[in-house]
Formats: structure tokens, sequence, C-alpha cells
């Protein structure tokens, strides 16, 4: 997965911001357009997206909205509009922030390292009667506990950070095996089986990870 999506189709700044971000060990890609964000965030993930206003083609809005539709993954929309109604629509349509340019990257930096502090750097996560260890793979339910594989963990982990929302089962997969992988697809399924059995109580009847029928899981 990309650690952070860069959308921006000034090439001086999106080299700059990723110079920046690269030297503070984060893996960046850079999109020029709004097309190509797509296409990469469907492909790979990202876990934060720096997202312009003014692109050819999709403008950012129309990006923001569209990764909205299947994500919570945070957005920090970077833009020269200063305008109070396009902050607010960037707000409204799921931005997490709205930072006029020019950028100050210490501060952007900073925003980055809060989110990704709060939303990442987490070793454990509970939900429920569920606890996550991440870094150690294990996964305790009521009291009981089961050693996940890594694919498990990173498949239950991201579900649970995305609560809530419907994920499309190509992103998961994408992101879990990448695109390229030669992984069979149906290992996705097989994996949704295998978290079942350990966290439902009636796994034929699952009441934490559901199946959106066309669509792909969704963890509640």
């Amino acid at each position: 997965m990309i650690d952070i999506l860069i959308v921006e189709d000034n090439k001086e700044i999106a080299t700059l911001l990723k110079d920046f971000l690269t030297k503070e060990n984060y893996i960046v890609s850079v999109a020029d357009n709004g097309e190509k964000a797509l296409t990469l965030y469907e492909k790979y993930g990202a876990r934060l997206v720096l997202l312009d206003i003014m692109l050819p083609g999709i403008d950012g809005f129309n990006v923001c909205s569209k990764i909205r539709e299947n994500s919570n993954t945070p957005i920090i929309i970077l833009s020269a509009k200063t305008d109070k109604e396009d902050k607010l629509n960037g707000i409204i349509l799921g931005a997490d922030d709205y930072i006029e340019k020019p950028i100050d990257i210490d501060i952007l930096i900073a925003k980055i390292k809060g989110i990704f502090k709060r939303r990442y750097d987490i070793e454990k996560i509970v939900e429920g009667n569920l606890t996550l260890n991440a870094a150690k793979q294990l996964l305790t339910v009521d009291k009981k506990e089961y050693e996940l594989t890594t694919k498990e963990c990173e498949l239950l982990k991201i579900l649970i950070e995305n609560k809530n929302t419907t994920l499309k089962k190509e992103y998961l997969f994408n992101t879990i095996w990448g695109s390229d992988s030669e992984t069979e697809f149906q290992s996705l399924t097989v994996h949704i089986k295998w978290l079942r059995e350990k966290i439902e109580e009636n796994p034929k009847e699952p009441k934490h990870i559901l199946t959106v029928w066309g669509v792909g899981y969704r963890f509640e």
C-alpha cells in the first residue's frame, strides 16, 4: 500500500512534496490528474491523499467524492482556491483538512505525522470484544487468542480501520496481495472465511464481517 498519494498537476510542487515526504520515510506516489489518481488508488490504496482541486479532467472535488464512496482514507486538500465556498465544499465532500497554497511544508508534515500517529501507529486496536495486536499478529476474541497469518492480520486491520464502510473486493485484494500478485482472487474469500471462523459467533450468519453482494465487504 502507498503511504501518501500526491494528486498535483504542477510538476514542481509535486516533486517538492515527494522529495520532502520521501525524506520522512513515507512511500509516495504522484498522479498529475484525477483519472490517474483514482486508478492508482483503486489498484494500490493509500494511507493518506494530498489532493489539489484544479486538475485536468476530473477535478479534486470529484476525486475526493469518489474516494469517499468506499473508504475513509484521510484526505488533505492543498489548493490555491481560498474562497469559503470551496473550503466548505471540500469538507462536506469528506476532506479531513483544507490547506491553502502556498504551503508551509513544516506545518503540512506536522499535520501528516499527526494523522499517521492517531490513525496507524497503534499497536493494539480494540473494537468491541475484539483486540487486534497488529505488531504480534495476535487476535483476542473475548478471552480466546488466535495467531493470525500476515494476510489475515492486514485484512482484518484494514476492515476495522474502515469500519462501517463497504470496501470493494478489488480494492481489498489489490491492497493486501497487490495488483500484480500471482495469487488467485479467491484467496480473499478464503481469508474472509478464516477470519469469520475466529470472530463470529456463527460464521454462517456473520454480524461483524458482512458481505455486500456484488460489491465487497464491510466491518461492523
